[in-house]
């Protein structure tokens, strides 16, 4: 029972690790296939608690291997296919904003602003800053980012 409880413990604190840090390893290769730190996490828990399970209800030594095996393979496939799902349907990047075009909502200067851009998708208002100072309703064009703050001059 204690390599169970070791196995799964390390499990748990690989899975904590990969929470709070990000993937440990990022994935495993085995030739074309993949296993990222979190099912590997995963399998381990169950391969742990299954053993677990297993002893205390008194199954044979090999039965017990077995079904833990068994069990941590599968968790760990449904996992990986789980986690390899929700890689693919993440959003695209955010388009770039250079050359983007905007109308200023608010006096802008070297002291900042802000512009109502147009047609990009994931902010329409944002901070903004120029070289001189442009009045509130000037079209302008975006022609530098830093963070989420634009530079814009005259368009």
């Amino acid at each position: 029972m204690l390599l169970f409880s070791i196995i799964g413990g390390i499990g748990l604190l690989l899975l904590v690790v990969s929470l709070v840090l990000g993937e440990v390893f990022g994935e495993l290769s085995f030739g074309d296939v993949g296993l990222s730190g979190s099912a590997v996490g995963i399998g381990a828990v169950v391969f742990g608690a299954s053993g677990v399970i297993a002893v205390a209800n008194d199954l044979p030594t090999v039965w017990t291997y077995a079904f833990a095996v068994l069990f941590a393979a599968i968790s760990a496939a449904v996992a990986q296919v789980m986690i390899n799902r929700l890689a693919d349907g993440e959003d695209a990047p955010p388009p770039a904003l250079e050359g983007a075009f905007g109308v200023l909502t608010a006096t802008t200067g070297p002291d900042g602003g802000e512009v109502r851009l147009e047609g990009v998708r994931d902010l329409e208002s944002r901070l903004a800053w120029s070289d001189d100072v442009l009045d509130a309703g000037q079209r302008v064009v975006v022609i530098g980012v830093s963070g989420s703050r634009v530079r814009v001059t005259k368009a």
